[in-house]
């Protein structure tokens, strides 16, 4: 199975023209950007990218072009599964695989409806899917968020096929049971939780797959891989409390940040989000730069 690294996976945004079509250039850049920052793989075509909000000839064009932009530098994972018929999702998703990813991931709410059961679908994945294709679940909370249960987890672990789980369930004594249920497998745990991230490191996760990558990857990158160093908790405790700002217009946002902050050449145009920032959230940024900065001079 192809191996998928530990540490921070970021959740890539779309950069749009004002117009509303993607910008290829800024895409290019922002992978650049990511890699400059030291992220240890990308999750391309998923929520943060407005997946949603997209057709499927341009989530392929993404995931394709996000794969090239990336090269061997780093990891590229791809989800996109934003269809309710299993049989279409899984249609795309051989399709998507292609492309080479190191893995497909697919959304735990799109594979329960109707007359549906969660592990039927993992079994008709599993058997329809390119048996070389690592898998990935993803428990994206919109439009509803649909965790694993404890026995689901196991069955993934023990499948042999699924190589990564995007945890949101923001839940520390789910995790701890996670971990020790994916313990000895190739089923890989990434926390979108910077609160409860220290803590799920130390129980055995693979490393954080969160929005704030889109902010400032190489901190969680730097924490993912120095735990054991005591400056780790105070990070840490300061990761948490700035992970609170993921609810402040992202992703527009998080545009608006690397445009002003970070110099790229990107537009905060966003499909998913009409709604104007609040001038109060340019003081936010900005002090959110200026303690991303310190943090960085306290670690090296």
């Amino acid at each position: 199975m192809e191996n998928i690294q530990n540490g921070v996976w970021v959740t890539m945004i779309t950069p749009f023209t004002d117009e509303g079509q993607i910008d290829w250039g800024a895409v290019e850049g922002l992978v650049e950007w990511y890699i400059k920052n030291k992220v240890d793989g990308i999750f391309a075509v998923c929520q943060s990218s407005e997946m949603f909000y997209l057709s499927f000839e341009e989530r392929f064009e993404l995931a394709k072009r996000v794969i090239k932009a990336a090269g061997d530098r780093t990891g590229v994972i791809i989800s996109g599964n934003v269809e309710q018929d299993l049989n279409l999702q899984i249609k795309e998703a051989r399709m998507l695989s292609e492309l080479a990813p190191q893995a497909v991931v697919f959304l735990s709410n799109r594979l329960e409806g109707e007359g549906t059961r969660f592990l039927k679908s993992v079994d008709e994945i599993m058997e329809k899917m390119p048996a070389e294709m690592p898998l990935g679940i993803y428990e994206c909370p919109y439009p509803t968020k649909r965790l694993l249960t404890d026995a689901e987890c196991a069955y993934l672990a023990e499948s042999g096929r699924f190589a990564f789980l995007k945890d949101t369930s923001c839940d520390e004594k789910i995790m701890q049971r996670r971990a020790q249920l994916a313990a000895g497998s190739d089923f890989k745990l990434y926390n979108a939780n910077a609160a409860t991230l220290c803590q799920t490191l130390e129980s055995g996760y693979n490393g954080y797959c969160g929005v704030m990558g889109n902010y400032h990857p190489d901190l969680y990158a730097w924490l993912c891989g120095n735990l054991s160093d005591e400056k780790s908790k105070r990070l840490g405790s300061y990761l948490s409390l700035m992970s609170v700002f993921e609810c402040r217009s992202y992703p527009q946002s998080a545009k608006r940040y690397l445009k002003r902050f970070e110099g790229l050449e990107l537009g905060e145009f966003c499909r998913s989000q009409k709604a104007v920032i609040a001038p109060s959230v340019d003081f936010e940024l900005a002090a959110f730069y200026e303690i991303s900065s310190e943090l960085r001079g306290y670690i090296l």
